[in-house]
C-alpha cells in the first residue's frame, strides 16, 4: 500500500495516514466565534472521509484586535471552548485527530471588524494616499501578545484537541513581525532577521512551555511573500525562521506562501489542472527539508496521488496538506484510498465564500 494511506506517528499523535486538511476558514461560526451545528457537520464529513489530521480554521487569540473576520472562530472565552469541546468530539468519533489553529490578524483586518479600532501591526502603515491604516505594537502590547497566545494554546488543550499550529504565515500578525515588507521596527524586535524572527520564536516557546512536551505544537511558515515589493521575505530567512522555530519547540513545520491581502494568489493558485502545476511551495520545502529535523507538512495544490506520493517517498513531505480539494470533496482520502487517481477540484477559488466555504465549481470535471 502506499505510504499515504499508512499510519504515521509525530511524537505521540499517531495519525491514520498521512492527508492533512490544512486550516481553511469557513465563516460559518456565529457571530460571537463559536462552533455552530453547520460546523460540526462539515468537520464531521471531513473525519468520516478519512482525513488524518484536520486543521480547523485559523482563530483569533486576543478580541478585537485579533479578528480578521466578522464570522471567524475565537479561542478567547469559556463558550468558544465549550463549543470545541464538541468539535473534537465529533472528529474523533470518525477517527480523525484534530488540531486549532491560532492567528492573530494584525494589519489583515478591517476597523469594523475590530470594533472601530485602528489595526495594529509590526509597525505603522500608510495606505497608497499617506493615511494611517495600522499602527505599531508597543512594548507592553506585545508581552500581551504572547500571553494571549499562550492563553489560547491552554484552552485548546482544554478543549481536547490533539495539538495546536500557531500561524506565522499569509501575512497575518507574525509572519507580519518576520518580513521586512511589514516590519521596520527599530528595536529587539525588528531589523535584522534575527530580530524579526524574536516574536515568532518566543511565542512558540511560551506556547510549547505551557502545554507541555506531549502536547504537539506546530507552525505554519510562510517561505515568501509573494508579492511585487523590492523588500520582502526571502527563501534564506524563512529557512533561518524554520531553524529558529525548531530550536524554540515546534514539533513540525507546515510551509506555504502568499499573504491574504497581496498575494491571495500565490497562497491559492488558480487553474491547477497538471501534474507539473501541482506542490508549488515544494522547492521551498525542500530548502527547509535539509535544513531542520522535524517533520514537514506541504500544502499547495496537491491534487494527483502520484504527485502526493513522489514528494514523500523522497522525504519532502512528510504529510500532505489539501484545501480546496477536500471543500469539493469532503470523502476525498477514501475516494483515493479506493482507486481514485486524483481531486475533482479545478481551483477555481470560488469556495472562499463569506457567506460560508463551499465548492460552488458546477462546470466538467478535470
Amino acid at each position: 500500500m502506499s505510504n499515504l494511506f499508512t499510519p504515521y506517528q509525530i511524537g505521540p499523535v499517531t495519525y491514520r495516514n498521512r492527508f492533512v486538511r490544512s486550516a481553511t476558514q469557513d465563516w460559518l461560526c456565529d457571530e460571537n466565534g463559536v462552533t455552530t451545528e453547520n460546523q460540526l457537520e462539515l468537520y464531521k464529513n471531513l473525519a468520516a472521509g478519512g482525513v488524518g489530521l484536520i486543521i480547523t480554521g485559523h482563530a483569533y487569540v486576543s478580541h478585537p484586535f485579533g479578528r480578521a473576520a466578522l464570522r471567524q472562530n475565537g479561542i478567547v472565552d469559556e463558550k468558544q471552548v465549550e463549543g470545541y469541546k464538541r468539535l473534537v468530539d465529533t472528529v474523533h468519533q470518525h477517527g480523525a485527530k484534530i488540531f486549532l489553529q491560532l492567528n492573530h490578524a494584525g494589519r489583515q483586518t478591517l476597523p469594523e471588524i475590530i470594533e472601530g479600532n485602528m489595526p495594529v501591526a509590526p509597525s505603522d502603515r500608510l495606505d497608497e494616499k499617506g493615511n494611517q491604516i495600522a499602527r505599531a505594537l508597543t512594548l507592553d502590547e506585545i508581552e500581551r501578545l504572547k500571553e494571549a497566545f499562550e492563553a489560547a494554546a491552554m484552552r485548546a488543550k482544554r478543549a481536547g484537541f490533539d495539538g495546536v499550529q500557531v500561524h506565522v504565515a499569509h501575512g497575518y500578525l507574525l509572519a507580519q513581525f518576520l518580513s521586512p515588507f511589514t516590519n521596520q521596527r527599530q528595536d529587539e524586535y525588528g531589523g535584522q532577521m534575527e530580530q524579526r524572527t524574536a516574536l515568532p520564536a518566543e511565542i512558540a516557546y511560551r506556547v510549547k512551555a505551557a502545554v507541555g512536551r506531549h502536547f504537539p505544537v506546530y507552525a505554519k511558515l510562510n517561505t515568501t511573500d509573494g508579492i511585487s515589493a523590492p523588500v520582502q521575505l526571502s527563501l534564506e530567512e524563512a529557512v533561518y525562521a524554520a531553524q529558529m522555530l525548531e530550536a524554540h519547540g515546534i514539533d513540525a513545520i507546515e510551509t506555504s506562501g502568499g499573504t491574504a491581502r497581496e498575494s491571495r494568489l500565490v497562497m491559492a493558485k488558480p487553474g491547477i489542472l497538471k501534474p507539473e502545476q501541482e506542490a508549488y511551495f515544494a522547492p521551498a520545502a525542500r530548502q527547509i527539508r535539509a535544513a531542520v529535523k522535524i517533520p514537514l507538512l506541504l500544502v499547495g495544490g496537491m491534487r494527483s496521488v502520484a504527485v502526493m506520493e513522489s514528494l514523500v517517498d523522497e522525504g519532502t513531505a512528510d504529510m500532505v496538506s489539501l484545501c480546496r480539494p477536500f471543500v469539493r470533496e469532503p470523502a476525498l482520502v477514501n475516494a483515493l484510498a479506493a482507486g481514485q487517481t486524483k481531486a475533482t477540484c479545478v481551483s477555481c477559488n470560488a469556495c472562499f465564500n463569506p457567506e460560508g466555504l463551499r465548492c460552488s465549481y458546477s462546470g466538467p470535471s478535470q
